[in-house]
């Protein structure tokens, strides 16, 4: 059995060196060979230059994938992987057209494990260990209202007057920026056709409490389904957000404003142009110092009283090493690859695992790449 990892961009280091370190039988992929030789040939000579038919010589059966490429590639490599009877992993989310490999993945008793990144990932395991430890406890009761919600961020450490920083391409943030986003607030459903139409404000438990700026992203309603909520559950709230520094709002108006008059037609060349500007202006320089923030929380509550509150609390900051958010990104997709590894994933289209056994592991191991992670009680 071979590893393929495909792509070499700033996101994957850490987790593809763990695997090498680690002595796993592993083909490095990326479309340049010296960026790849950069991050990783001090530890390994196995570097080969990406293209997806000299990828496609190269598989056999049992072998494992693993794309971290641009988003665009993911199917295309997991129709592959199919093909060759070679399982896959990514850290983005399951899109429609991933979803429908799932039928001809059973079949084949293949695994196509998708969100095993931050998040999503990382998330995910949060939300199922806090709706397990609720379903379990004396104060699950149907009459109950449940609220949900999961915000992250990648922040710089040290606040600048923008309120934010690049590890990479500006452009996919500019992008989501675009899109509308669904979730459930006071019991029903609520669409924001813009993030700044629903930014609110949050002060996150940290061991110096410390308020941030929030908004729901995406469709928030799928996952309700996917964190196994009882059909029976009263949501309150439920949403899945991004989190920015207090003020980013504000610093941020004028980008929001161009947002605004983009016309349609040349949209992907003008968000290009202000993607190239940012990334110029905004980029992370040699030793500033990122971070990431995790939210998860679940509350049930009756009336004014709260029945049950549980919150996870994630912090993290870049190193010498590493940034946070390269950590938290590859180093659970190298937890995936291994679980693949190990016969522990199930055959089909999957999402980060909700097995207990495998989260608390997950879990445990994540909690040693962070400076905080505990859950809070109220």
């Amino acid at each position: 059995m071979k590893i393929h990892w495909c792509g070499t961009g700033l996101s994957a280091i850490p987790g593809l060196r763990k695997l090498i370190t680690d002595g796993h039988d592993i083909i490095v992929w990326n479309r340049t060979i010296e960026k790849a030789k950069s991050a990783v040939g001090d530890i390994t000579n196995s570097i080969k230059e990406f293209n997806i038919h000299k990828l496609e010589n190269q598989l056999e059966k049992g072998d494992i994938v693993v794309s971290m490429l641009p988003g665009e590639w993911h199917v295309p490599v997991a129709k592959l992987c199919l093909k060759y009877q070679s399982h896959f992993v990514s850290s983005s989310y399951i899109s429609p057209e991933m979803r429908e490999l799932h039928n001809l993945a059973l079949k084949t008793g293949l695994c196509l494990v998708n969100e095993v990144g931050l998040d999503p990932g990382i998330d995910h395991l949060m939300a199922h260990t806090l709706i397990e430890d609720y379903r379990n406890s004396k104060d699950q009761d149907d009459e109950n209202d449940i609220s949900f919600f999961s915000y992250c961020g990648g922040i710089p450490k040290v606040k600048n007057p923008f309120c934010y920083k690049f590890s990479w391409s500006p452009l996919g943030v500019l992008k989501a920026l675009k899109s509308p986003s669904r979730s459930i607030k006071d019991f029903k459903k609520f669409d924001a056709r813009r993030p700044w139409d629903a930014i609110s404000t949050y002060t996150a438990p940290l061991p110096v409490p410390e308020e941030f700026e929030v908004y729901p992203n995406r469709d928030s309603l799928p996952f309700i389904n996917q964190y196994h909520f009882n059909n029976n559950w009263r949501i309150k709230e439920f949403v899945r957000g991004t989190l920015r520094l207090k003020g980013w709002e504000n610093a941020w108006s004028e980008i929001f404003s161009e947002i605004e008059k983009l016309s349609g037609e040349n949209d992907d060349e003008q968000l290009t142009k202000m993607s190239d500007k940012l990334w110029l202006d905004n980029a992370y320089g040699k030793n500033e110092v990122d971070r990431v923030v995790l939210i998860v929380s679940l509350k049930a509550s009756n009336g004014d009283k709260t029945k049950w509150h549980k919150t996870f609390v994630l912090d993290a900051y870049g190193d010498s090493v590493s940034t946070a958010m390269a950590r938290l990104v590859s180093l659970p997709v190298s937890y995936a690859v291994e679980a693949v590894a190990q016969n522990k994933i199930a055959p089909g289209v999957s999402a980060a695992p909700s097995e207990m056994s495998i989260v608390n592991d997950w879990l445990h191991k994540i909690k040693s790449l962070t400076q905080h992670l505990e859950i809070v009680s109220k």
